[in-house]
């Protein structure tokens, strides 16, 4: 534990901080595998393109849980060692692709970027000021999870609007 590092935290509860980040760490890996099998199961129209989304997200969901990792490391904790914890601590949970769809799927990951979205946001704003290490990478990541919801949603909204002209081209 970096004792001086974490001298500069001011008025929050290092423990609390450790135990959020590990909820955080556990939506990660859950969002990681959720974007890798969503990716080998879609099926649909420009399904390509949501397969090369939906990769670039599992890869930026990856490096998430290591800099989350490495920040509860610094703060003297340790990161959720069991993956079935993951289960238990998780704020987003895990919608498992039973829907092959490439709608459906595209849907199920605006969610959890959404509840992302939400988490980060309430990490940035109980550390803005106060820790200063924690809220740069919460923030960081923040700023990907809002990225990413932009991306599925454009791409969700052009595969509706590609859909809607065949619709209207055989009509």
């Amino acid at each position: 534990m970096a004792t001086r590092g974490n001298s500069i935290i001011k008025g929050l509860n290092i423990e609390e901080i450790v135990r959020l980040l590990n909820k955080a760490y556990a939506d990660e890996w859950l969002a990681y595998y959720q974007y890798y099998i969503e990716s080998k199961v879609v099926k649909g129209i420009m399904k390509d393109a949501a397969i090369a989304e939906l990769d670039q997200h599992a890869a930026d969901e990856l490096r998430h849980a290591g800099m989350v990792a490495d920040r509860i490391i610094q703060l003297g904790g340790t990161p959720i060692l069991h993956p079935k914890e993951w289960f238990e601590r998780t704020n987003c949970g895990y919608d498992a692709p039973v829907q092959s769809d490439v709608l459906k799927i595209l849907e199920d990951a605006i969610k959890g970027e959404q509840c992302a979205i939400g988490v980060y946001s309430q990490l940035a704003e109980m550390t803005q000021g106060k820790d200063i290490v924690t809220y740069n990478i919460v923030s960081q990541i923040l700023a990907d999870e809002v990225e990413h919801e932009e991306d599925l949603v454009a791409l969700h909204e052009d595969i509706t609007e590609f859909i809607d002209q065949i619709k209207g081209s055989i009509s």
